[in-house]
Parts: C-alpha cells; structure tokens; sequence
C-alpha cells in the first residue's frame, strides 16, 4: 500500500482503531520514539481553478512524530493535535515499512467504509443540485 493511501485511510479513522492496531504492534515490537509527537505550522497549497497556478492559502496547526522500529522509521502528520493518534499513527507506519504490519485487512475495511460514507453524503448532496438547463 502507498503512503498517501495508508495516510488517507489512518487519518479518516477513528482514534480508538487507530489505538488498537498500534497496540497489537507494541505487544511483539518495541518501537522508539524519535521525535515525541508535538505542534507545528505547516502552509496550506492550493491550485487556482483558473490559471491553475499554485499559491499557499495560510497556516494550520499539525501535530508531528517519528518512531522507529528496529531502524526502521514510521512518520505521521496530522491536521489538528491530537498527539496521540499521530503516535498511533507512525507506529503503524514503521510496521508498515518494515513488513511486520498484520493488520492489514483491518485497514482495507476501514477504507472501504470511509469509501460507502463519502458516496452515501454525495448521493444526499446530488438530490438537491439544480439543474438549470431543464428550467428553460
């Protein structure tokens, strides 16, 4: 899995799933923190619809870690500050990159229900789009 779909899939998921699979992780492995998780400033890059040239819309507070895992090392940032799920978050990462993460079905399901929500809040959102070429 790649990171941008593992990140996406940590990041939309509950804390508490999140806390779990990193439990089962530190059960077997002793990961070391790096960088305690902590608060930063990170600029927003947005893409102008018309030109599309790329300008920064301003700041927002992230919450930052790195762990390793028997020299293998796991990051995570996340919108926000909640620190603990970031922890969470990197942990999973390092097993991930170092091929020991067995929770693997478990984030596929997580993304699949992640997936049905986003289609279920688009299908309410169409049933009140206008069409304004069939009011001529």
């Amino acid at each position: 899995m790649d990171k941008k779909r593992l990140t996406k899939i940590l990041a939309k998921a509950d804390r508490d799933v999140i806390a779990s699979l990193s439990a089962d992780i530190q059960k077997t492995h002793k990961p070391v923190i790096v960088k305690e998780p902590g608060k930063t400033l990170t600029m927003i890059k947005m893409r102008e619809p018309v030109k599309q040239s790329l300008f920064y819309i301003g700041e927002v507070i992230v919450c930052e870690a790195v762990v390793e895992n028997d020299g293998i090392k796991g990051v995570a940032v996340l919108m926000g500050d909640d620190a603990e799920k970031t922890l969470n978050m990197a942990i999973i990462d390092a097993a991930v990159n170092k091929d020991i993460f067995v929770g693997m079905d478990d984030l596929f399901v997580l993304e699949k229900e992640q997936n049905d929500l986003v289609r279920k809040e688009n299908a309410l959102h169409l049933k009140t789009m206008v069409n304004f070429e069939s009011m001529d």
